[in-house]
């Protein structure tokens, strides 16, 4: 028998659309993110791939909006640590940053519906970068020949172009998808995104409990520096 050639695949993971969509409310935060794409999802999903990649994004937390406070700001701290240490070489993080900006949004009474004459003034957090950090990576990845496939975990419209020009651009790379996404008893909990599915040559609509499960870094992943421990509140 010849010789297989494996797809060099890069995996693309939005780490907020991971937590949010996926993660949250759940035991599993204490993700080991190469292993679940590697061996769960990549590798069955396509024989024939080798990841050779993982790119993670995401933004620092900001401690005066989160729940926790400065706890999760150094759970987050804990948890890039750990990734980067058990994964060294392999894992790469790209980060974005947040900005708040004051606004004006209808106020919330009990039985009324909104008015746009009655309004509160809120703070509004965005996340930036993420959507045109991934864009960008995976379209350079896939002009400059460094992977035979990519696979981005995301349900976020705003990389559709990304996809639409690889598909024109780079013809030869395969994409893959996969959903954030919850499944129950069978179906998908969330509507996964179709404007990202019509450019995908394989999509992976949700993630299993199971999976995630299977796929914990240990309580205590060693560093160069102290251990990096898994946060009390994950």
């Amino acid at each position: 028998m010849g010789e297989v050639n494996l797809l060099r695949t890069i995996v693309y993971v939005d780490g907020y659309n991971l937590y949010y969509s996926r993660l949250k409310g759940t035991p599993y935060k204490w993700l080991d993110i190469p292993a679940l794409f590697r061996d769960r999802i990549v590798t069955p999903q396509n024989p024939a791939s080798e990841v050779v990649k993982v790119k993670y994004f995401t933004s620092p937390v900001m401690a005066s909006y989160a729940r926790h406070g400065k706890a999760s700001e150094e759970a987050q701290t804990q948890y890039l640590r750990a990734l980067l240490a058990r994964s060294a070489g392999f894992m790469e993080v790209i980060k974005g940053f947040h900005v708040f900006q004051p606004t004006h949004l209808p106020a919330y009474r009990v039985g009324a519906s909104p008015n746009k004459d009655d309004l509160s003034s809120v703070w509004m957090i965005e996340e930036k970068q993420t959507d045109v950090n991934i864009a960008l990576e995976v379209y350079r990845d896939s002009i400059q020949g460094s992977c035979d496939q990519i696979v981005v975990c995301s349900n976020d419209s705003d990389i559709e172009t990304a996809f639409r020009c690889i598909r024109t651009d780079a013809p030869h790379v395969q994409i893959g998808l996969v959903m954030p996404l919850r499944e129950v008893m069978g179906e998908n909990l969330n509507r996964p995104n179709q404007r990202l599915v019509q450019h995908a040559h394989w999509v992976r609509h949700h993630i299993r409990d199971e999976e995630l499960a299977a796929c914990q870094l240990p309580q205590n992943v060693q560093t160069k520096k102290k251990p990096a421990s898994k946060p009390a509140h994950w």
